[in-house]
């Protein structure tokens, strides 16, 4: 309402959005943001409530999916496809400027990205086990919501993703786990940075400090850095920081490299946290829901300011657990907002990847440490990347069709004109030729001057007595009609020269300079001409690159249709579309009797009936 009422008081330009993750999760985002900044065009175009918008640019299915609470199976609507994408894009960037990475060349450090994957322990492969035989329970339904369901095995499943001791602190520290495999990537990073007091940032969302003396990552993490000789007042938690002043303290602190260790959550140390002066590494413990937490995170080191010219960031995985399938799934919603937030053009179509739930085969196939349910997501990404490769290229045909149709034909025809036109310009120029010495004369206002000054001069008086905005006749000179015109846009008095082609000359306030500016622009026309036959050239050469071009199929077509034909294998095998039919608890489905047999069959079970003599029975 608040921008509504601005808009009416601006005429639509009283309101300024200023985001790095203007779509987050989803792009019904869009939406949100649309009716924020361009209400009226939603009105014009009959888009204001979401139904109508969603019914333009998507198409909804209704499926059968798991409830998250556990109780059986649910219908929901939801997108799966979003279709008329370069309209919609043409739309909101009538409200929104894009500026992508590629585009602005900021000077940003360069960011390595190291995924350190780390084997479970023998706990871990036992409960990621129990994980799935719950989930059975709940698929079946003989477990009370109260008790277990999907979105408490979905939360175990993180955590046990991230340090078995957060299912039991009495379960052994794992040597090998990833929380020890990030303390010695800090250690050595620590060590490697002393001199230039380099400072990390470690992101963890979940097992946060409480002080209540319960096991948590991040005391657990800090107590093992000073074990190893890291000073206690080096290493910070952003929860500790709990007002204004005490946050501003502790960043000042951390570009100084006072601290040199600081650990947080995406929501208290994402946006607006500016301490990327010494920062040498980003480590990502667990991961963030949407793709926007995880930009928000690696935006604290890849930023304008940081003096590293190459940072590390590390994405720790525990195999076999649900940490692999989290970070897959976070990159497919990445690579689908990538999809409308680019400097290419759209595609006409893509899938909405937002809502990929852990369904009940998945977990299992993911328990199993099914390798298939990670080529999938691979492959999904790659054939989402080739299709928008595909429509680019599909896109720059119908450009180079377009352009070899219409525009180089009407270009090359307008370009010959302007030749022919200079050429025969010359030839007046060369019949009436400037004299040694003197004036060739002026005809102004059919008075004829062959005084220089006396002619410059009738020119400037017909200036100051034109009332006209339209060109009038001024004359003849040199073979050409003379008119006056003025330029509102640059507020100026042209002459112009009127042969086969108009010569515009801007008028001074020297009467003798005019004259010489008019000279000046007749022996200038072989330059035009030159420049116009280069132009010719050009056109030409552009032609035939073109017609060149035109036609070639897209280079990795056999790319794109080898992996989309192995995704439509995956998807098969891994019965991704019709979830759980492999379960043997579920029931079979069985070819339906037709409805005439099954009464002919109630029919013959019907007992005789007992009926006087006057009655009849019919069956």
């Amino acid at each position: 309402m608040k921008c509504q009422y601005m808009d009416e008081l601006t005429g639509g330009r009283g309101i300024i959005f200023a985001t790095g993750t203007p779509v987050s999760n989803s792009m019904t985002e869009l939406y949100t943001m649309m009716r924020y900044l361009q209400y009226g065009t939603l009105q014009q175009k009959g888009l204001t409530h979401f139904d109508s918008w969603a019914s333009t640019f998507g198409e909804t299915t209704t499926a059968i999916e798991l409830a998250p609470e556990g109780t059986g199976y649910r219908a929901r609507t939801r997108f799966a496809k979003f279709f008329n994408l370069p309209e919609l894009m043409n739309m909101f960037k009538e409200v929104a400027d894009i500026k992508t990475s590629d585009q602005l060349h900021l000077p940003v450090p360069e960011a390595k990205f190291e995924t350190v994957v780390v084997q479970p322990s023998e706990h871990q492969q036992a409960m990621v086990a129990e994980l799935s035989e719950r989930a059975a329970a709940v698929h079946s339904g003989v477990v009370d919501p109260s008790v277990d369901n999907m979105l408490k095995i979905t939360s175990d499943g993180r955590k046990l993703g991230l340090d078995q001791r957060l299912m039991n602190p009495l379960l052994p520290d794992d040597p090998n786990s990833k929380l020890n495999a990030c303390v010695r990537n800090v250690l050595r990073i620590y060590e490697e940075g002393q001199s230039e007091k380099l400072t990390q940032l470690l992101f963890c969302d979940l097992s946060t400090p409480k002080n209540d003396g319960t096991f948590n990552v991040y005391e657990d993490i800090r107590a093992k850095l000073i074990q190893s000789g890291v000073p206690e007042e080096e290493i910070a938690f952003i929860h500790d920081a709990d007002t204004e002043a005490k946050k501003k303290d502790l960043f000042a602190k951390v570009r100084t490299g006072q601290v040199r260790v600081l650990l947080g959550s995406t929501q208290k140390m994402g946006a607006g946290t500016n301490v990327q002066d010494r920062l040498v590494a980003v480590h990502h413990l667990d991961v963030g829901w949407r793709p926007a937490d995880m930009t928000q995170r690696n935006g604290r080191i890849i930023r304008q300011g940081n003096r590293n010219k190459e940072v590390q960031v590390y994405q720790y995985v525990t195999e076999g657990t649900f940490d692999a399938y989290l970070y897959q799934t976070l990159e497919n919603k990445q690579k689908f907002i990538s999809q409308i937030m680019t400097s290419k053009s759209p595609v006409r179509s893509c899938d909405d990847v937002d809502e990929q739930a852990l369904s009940y085969a998945e977990i299992k196939a993911l328990c199993a440490g099914d390798p298939q349910i990670k080529e999938k997501m691979d492959l999904d990404v790659d054939v989402a990347r080739l299709k928008v490769l595909k429509a680019d290229h599909q896109s720059q045909q119908y450009r180079l069709e377009d352009k070899l149709m219409k525009y180089f034909p009407a270009e090359i025809e307008k370009t010959q004109g302007f030749i022919k036109g200079f050429q025969s310009d010359i030839r007046t120029v060369a019949a009436h030729p400037l004299p040694e010495e003197g004036f060739c004369g002026m005809e102004v206002n059919a008075t004829r001057f062959t005084e220089k000054a006396e002619a410059g001069e009738a020119i400037l008086a017909v200036c100051k007595a034109n009332q006209s905005l339209e060109p009038v006749p001024l004359g003849n000179y040199r073979g050409f009609k003379m008119e006056l015109a003025f330029d509102s846009f640059q507020k100026e008095y042209q002459v112009l020269l009127k042969g086969e082609m108009t010569h515009r000359i801007p008028i001074g306030t020297s009467a003798a300079g005019n004259i010489q500016r008019l000279d000046n622009a007749l022996a200038g026309i072989p330059a035009r001409l030159e420049k116009a036959e280069q132009q010719l050239d050009n056109l030409s050469s552009q032609q035939e690159a073109a017609q060149a071009e035109l036609g070639k199929p897209f280079p990795q077509e056999a790319e794109l249709a080898k992996k989309s034909a192995r995704l439509a294998e995956l998807d098969a095998l891994l019965n991704m579309d019709d979830r759980g039919n492999d379960d043997p608890d579920r029931e079979k489905t069985t070819e339906k009797p037709s409805v005439l047999a099954e009464l002919r069959d109630r029919v013959g079970r019907i007992p005789p009936m007992t009926h006087r003599d006057d009655e009849e029975v019919t069956l």
